[in-house]
């Protein structure tokens, strides 16, 4: 299954549905197992779309966020480990066109096509206990950096340390087999249980001055921060594709298994007034998420095509439009994840189906940041006018 650059957006997804249909196979046995999905990653390696993201002139495929993270919701519909490794991969090659230079964003860009590097993500600047001591013209990486999701079978680190001398937090990208570099097994989640997102601990490491991403041939401007808008959007997409495979898990199950209750009056499961109501009440819920990731998704590529001249309120604009999607896909995601258990039966919580899995990975992903604090943000708008100020965290 190899990728042709005359492909259309439209192709790139439907090959995204046909790995879905792969992974699908396997899904319950995985999330059962934990661990790294070490053949789901290399088929995704194989397809060609690590390079999806990458601009055309560098020899990537050059498509837009829109299919990026349409292919990260089909991919989640049946197995949001592999959707949470594969978008987090673009997140990553990102992150030296937005922190770095320009012959940074070039090199990291080329490098990544020419040797089909999967990125993980070992951002995470909440995580402050990682630091850079200055050695000569170079430098060291100590410390220990927590949810590093797709860390093993990972190619580059994207990483955020702390300056000693200065106290600045920098940005710095470098090989995952570096010497010094110790990936740890301690990811034991209810959720998201082949994601690798545990921890690194970096023992005296090498660090390039060429690998400090820094903009020293453009201002700061408001672009310098989209990568938080990325995330979070990104998350909206994973949350909402998990409750769409959440119910069409449940269609296909209630269709062909659930018995009407005995004091029903029906013959058939699919035709009590009660089940019906369920599944109309979750289809619409479903639709209105949908559509505010969709909204939100066109206006981040439209941000994302400012780049540098990408205006703060733009961005602000786009973000409160992120902040409604992801709280809509969040509190629709876990209504539909615990009520399809009400339209299939108890049998249906029998451990071979594996349905459980849907709440406890969006359960285990929604609490990334609280949806409470986004919500705070969207009335802040709405009652005064107030857009969210740029920062690297929302």
């Amino acid at each position: 299954m190899q990728l042709l650059e005359s492909k259309t957006s439209l192709d790139y997804i439907a090959l995204a549905s046909a790995l879905a249909e792969e992974f699908a196979t396997t899904a319950v046995e995985r999330d059962a197992q934990g661990g790294t999905p070490k053949q789901e990653r290399d088929r995704l390696r194989h397809t060609g779309l690590l390079k999806l993201i990458i601009p055309k002139e560098y020899g990537g495929i050059g498509e837009n966020w829109i299919t990026t993270f349409k292919i990260s919701r089909e991919l989640a519909k049946v197995d949001s480990s592999i959707a949470h490794v594969f978008s987090y991969h673009h997140l990553g090659v990102v992150i030296p066109h937005i922190f770095g230079s320009i012959a940074q964003k070039e090199r990291y860009y080329r490098e990544t096509v020419q040797n089909n590097w999967f990125w993980c993500n070992a951002l995470n600047p909440l995580d402050r206990r990682t630091t850079l001591t200055l050695d000569g013209n170079n430098f060291r990486l100590n410390g220990v950096k927590s949810f590093c999701s797709g860390s093993k079978d990972s190619d580059i680190l994207p990483i955020t340390a702390t300056n000693v001398e200065t106290n600045e937090l920098i940005v710095i990208a470098i090989p995952t087999p570096r010497q010094g570099i110790q990936i740890q097994d301690d990811w034991d989640n209810m959720g998201q249980r082949q994601t690798d997102s545990g921890s690194i601990v970096f023992d005296n490491v090498a660090v390039y001055a060429d690998e400090i991403l820094r903009e020293r041939d453009r201002p700061s401007t408001p672009f310098n921060t989209i990568r938080a808008c990325l995330t979070q959007l990104n998350l909206a997409n994973i949350y909402l594709g998990i409750a769409q495979g959440a119910l069409a898990a449940a269609k296909q199950y209630t269709r062909t298994n659930t018995k009407p209750w005995l004091t029903s009056g029906v013959e058939s499961a699919t035709v009590d007034p009660y089940i019906l109501q369920h599944y109309g009440n979750m289809w619409v819920d479903l639709q209105a998420a949908t559509c505010l990731t969709d909204v939100a998704g066109e206006l981040l590529q439209a941000a994302w095509e400012q780049e540098w001249a990408l205006s703060e309120e733009q961005r602000g604009e786009c973000a409160i439009a992120i902040a409604t999607a992801k709280v809509a896909a969040t509190k629709v995601g876990l209504e539909i994840t615990n009520r399809i258990f009400e339209v299939m039966g108890a049998r249906a919580t029998t451990g071979k189906y594996g349905f459980d899995r849907y709440w406890r990975n969006l359960r285990t992903f929604t609490l990334h940041d609280p949806i409470d604090y986004k919500v705070q943000d969207i009335g802040n708008w709405v009652l005064n006018e107030q857009l969210p100020k740029p920062n690297f965290y929302s």
